[in-house]
């Protein structure tokens, strides 16, 4: 099952996580996302103009970090953490405008990609935006908080 799919129209890039899960966000999908906005900038002729929209299907954009995935291993957190980081930077810096069109859900992580895009559209009959570190008392990363800034 793939992670996301890139397909470009034109001037817009639109990069769709796919398959029927949450989107959890793990050092696979991360990679997954870094390899297409990649191949989008080796695109030189078509960054001039060019918007990249991030989509989902089903009902969540992001559900966070996969914490299944990193089970009880510090080591699996701190690696989510920092290719998160990498990814943030990433889209921050792009070199074209970049919409996240939320189809549903998008929490903890999944919300933080969400708002290191420079626009956030988002349906108002169906999701939500959330920090579910806060219902249950974890410490939000200082670099969440920038972000959110």
């Amino acid at each position: 099952m793939g992670m996301c799919n890139l397909e470009k129209r034109g001037k817009l890039f639109i990069l769709t996580f796919t398959g029927e899960d949450d989107h959890r966000i793990n050092p696979a999908r991360i990679d997954a996302i870094r390899s297409a906005l990649n191949q989008i900038r080796s695109d030189s002729t078509s960054l001039s103009g060019s918007v990249l929209i991030t989509t989902a299907h089903g009902k969540f954009f992001s559900n966070g970090y996969d914490l299944a995935w990193a089970g009880s291993s510090p080591d699996k957190i701190r690696l989510m953490s920092s290719k998160l980081r990498e990814l943030v930077a990433d889209l921050i810096s792009f070199p074209m405008p970049t919409v996240a069109a939320i189809t549903g859900h998008a929490c903890a992580a999944g919300l933080i990609f969400a708002f290191c895009h420079d626009y956030i559209v988002m349906r108002k009959d169906r999701g939500f935006l959330y920090m579910s570190e806060t219902d249950i008392g974890l410490k939000i990363p200082a670099w969440f908080i920038a972000v959110i800034r």
